[in-house]
């Protein structure tokens, strides 16, 4: 029996932007057999720092944690990239600041999870299509940063990862600018139950999409 445990922010915690259809987990336990189960801990909003109080929730039965996180932690730095910078070496190093906190919170969560022992699959951070187009045009370059942490630290730790970059593409994906669909939470269970379905014979990065 699988018990898959999502923890995160609404990346997976998006029922109330799909008030009359599905949410991720809703599809995810479509996809279940009749004897696994999966538990929804991520909570709306959560930035990595808040999810350590989602980890201590984690039930003692659980066998596969999946993580979303970093999308509102790169939301909060957004003012940030749209401030003014003398010199192209001044706005490196301010970029470089933001990935070096983002790294390390990130890095002490992945840490604090892998101490329960139990196989841990962890998500990038998907590229919303909506925003308005001066702002649409940082979003990439500036999330390149946090996926670019989360990947080199999934691979330190031979973690796989759900490329969510691959799996919510198209502007249907999405229920409001940032918020999975009804269409892409079925997509992004389609990636869990992929995921959390495929056992590595050896501790070994793994990439899935759809």
């Amino acid at each position: 029996m699988a018990h898959i445990v999502l923890l995160g922010d609404s990346i997976f915690d998006n029922g109330s932007y799909v008030p009359e259809g599905r949410d991720v987990v809703s599809h995810l336990r479509q996809r279940l057999d009749a004897v696994s189960k999966a538990t929804l801990l991520a909570v709306d909003g959560a930035t990595v720092d808040d999810i350590s109080s989602q980890v201590l929730d984690i039930p003692n039965d659980a066998t596969h944690l999946v993580l979303s996180a970093g999308g509102n932690d790169a939301l909060h730095t957004m003012d940030n990239l749209a401030e003014q910078a003398r010199t192209i070496a001044d706005a490196l190093s301010r970029l470089a600041a933001i990935r070096e906190g983002f790294a390390d919170s990130y890095r002490r969560l992945i840490r604090s999870i892998l101490e329960l022992q139990k196989p841990l699959v962890v998500c990038t951070i998907y590229y919303p299509p909506m925003f308005e187009d001066e702002l649409q045009a940082m979003v990439a370059p500036g999330l390149s940063l946090f996926n670019d942490t989360i990947l080199g630290i999934a691979f330190e730790e031979s973690l796989s990862v759900i490329e969510m970059r691959l799996v919510c593409t198209e502007e249907s994906d999405f229920a409001s600018i940032i918020e999975p669909s009804e269409s892409g939470g079925a997509k992004i269970a389609e990636a869990l139950a992929k995921a959390v379905g495929t056992e590595p014979t050896s501790p070994r990065s793994q990439v899935f999409a759809i």
